[in-house]
């Protein structure tokens, strides 16, 4: 198993979720492979312990994560729901001792299934609101994507593309983009073929 234990401040100590999770592991029978300490990590959203352990438990380094209650591992439903949805992709159970959590048993893993469950909606909802976001802004006749190309630009691009110059030297010259110059040229042979047609 892996221990993970999070303080927010400096004035706090670790100590007392790493025996009380030792404890845990002894009782259980469970050998401890890696201790993840994270100290003082207020605000930030920048956690390197949880890194380190979710890439370890990534490379299956232990089947077993232990905190000693929920807060610990997250700040928000959202985060929380993520982590649990990632940890049984894995296939990493989860101990949370103040919840009476254990994923090694069918409840357990029943209420990691409900978190799934969960973080799928949390997802879907971000989506619709979104979309309705857009959809709104849309109405309001606000455009998405790059600005449109002048007139001025397209017809100096198709001037310089018939004069022979390439791509690369067209855009240089006229400050635009290769992706711009290459639209405008693909135009032009769209039209020669259509007229050939």
């Amino acid at each position: 198993m892996a221990i993970y234990a999070r303080v927010s401040t400096g004035g706090q100590t670790t100590d007392n979720q790493l025996v009380r999770l030792r404890e845990v592991a002894e009782r259980a029978g469970w050998d401890v492979v890696q201790e993840y300490v994270e100290t003082a990590s207020g605000a930030s959203r920048s956690r390197p312990a949880l890194d380190r352990m979710m890439a370890d438990a990534r490379r299956r380094r232990f089947d077993l994560i232990a905190a000693v209650d929920v807060s610990r591992l997250g700040r928000s439903l959202a985060n929380l729901a993520a982590l649990f949805e990632e940890v049984r992709q894995i296939g990493c159970d989860l101990y949370l001792d103040r919840e009476a959590v254990d994923t090694t048993t069918p409840a357990g893993r029943a209420l990691l299934g409900m978190a799934s469950v969960f973080a799928a909606f949390e997802r879907d909802m971000i989506v619709e609101r979104t979309h309705a976001g857009i959809a709104r802004a849309r109405l309001r006749g606000v455009r998405f994507g790059r600005p449109e190309t002048g007139d001025g630009t397209c017809e100096a691009i198709r001037s310089l593309r018939q004069q022979g110059l390439g791509i690369n030297k067209i855009a240089a010259e006229l400050r635009v983009g290769k992706s711009v110059v290459q639209r405008i040229a693909n135009e032009m042979k769209e039209e020669t073929h259509g007229s050939q047609a």
